[in-house]
């Protein structure tokens, strides 16, 4: 009788664990496919198998928890009902073709940690709704065609711990909220169009690892409380326009010793603090 129950149990185990997600999921899923070329995928899905089979769809208790696209030849733009995945934690379209913009129902993904849409050629700004997405850990944008200025809300991100929106036309300001969010200990935003001063308040970021601000249009003097930033490994803020003095650490610590643009638009060594001749270039360091 014992053997009899173990196998009654056993077998409803298997039934549980092989049902099938919810209506809402699977027409989410469904949609992505169509809208994404799924025809055309490197890997595509068979429709009318079970979807936790699906290529790079991993289900967890009847839920679509997350979905690894990456490198699949996706082409077309991410349609809003991608939504209906309400309990979808990572999302990871990386490298594919996909336009158009960021979906501004995204926000609605309460418990997303992971997005990476990197690699791609996607369009407009990054949507504000995004900063609601509290338990966002990591954001990879980069490699798109994004403009606009970075939401003002990002500080709502405070478990945010990678920022990666390089290679994009992001124009702006660092947004003030941003200097909050001391889990962070990636932020990439090199290669943009951001302009104005870095804050003073940098140094509350007291997780960064790296920071990268190369090639963008900042201004100012590069402010010495980054030397207060003890987890900082890699650091970048070349080829921009800021001024004045830095010390010696602080230039050690920049890959290109703070290769800066000066008025007329040419490259120049931004001058080292201390007692130096102001004249006196980083080159000559010893």
């Amino acid at each position: 009788m014992k053997n009899i129950y173990l196998f009654i149990l056993t077998a409803l185990f298997s039934v549980v664990m092989q049902a099938e997600v919810s209506v809402a999921d699977k027409a989410a899923l469904v949609d992505l496919y169509h809208a994404t070329n799924g025809a055309n995928w490197n890997t595509k899905w068979n429709l009318s198998a079970p979807v936790d089979s699906w290529y790079g769809v991993k289900v967890v208790g009847n839920k679509v928890i997350a979905i690894h696209l990456k490198n699949n030849n996706l082409e077309g733009q991410i349609p809003s009902s991608i939504v209906a995945l309400t309990d979808l934690q990572e999302l990871n379209l990386h490298k594919n073709k996909l336009s158009g913009e960021i979906p501004t129902a995204l926000g609605n993904l309460k418990q997303l940690q992971v997005l990476d849409l990197s690699f791609n050629k996607l369009s407009g700004t990054i949507p504000a709704s995004l900063t609601e997405n509290v338990n966002l850990v990591t954001v990879s944008l980069y490699m798109n065609r994004l403009s606009g200025e970075l939401p003002q809300g990002i500080g709502n991100l405070k478990r945010l711990e990678v920022l990666s929106v390089f290679n994009n036309e992001i124009q702006g300001e660092i947004p003030v909220s941003l200097y909050t969010m001391n889990n962070l200990k990636v932020l990439l935003l090199n290669s943009n169009q951001m302009s104005g001063n870095l804050s003073p308040r940098i140094a509350e970021l007291t997780a960064l690892e790296n920071l990268s601000l190369f090639e963008n249009n900042f201004k100012g003097q590069i402010p010495f409380e980054l030397e207060k930033l003890n987890q900082l490994k890699e650091m970048n803020l070349s080829y921009n326009s800021f001024s004045g003095f830095t010390s010696r650490k602080l230039a050690s610590l920049d890959t290109l010793n703070m290769t800066m643009f000066n008025d007329k638009g040419v490259a120049v060594l931004l001058n080292v603090g201390g007692n130096m001749n102001i004249s006196t270039s980083i080159v000559s360091e010893e």
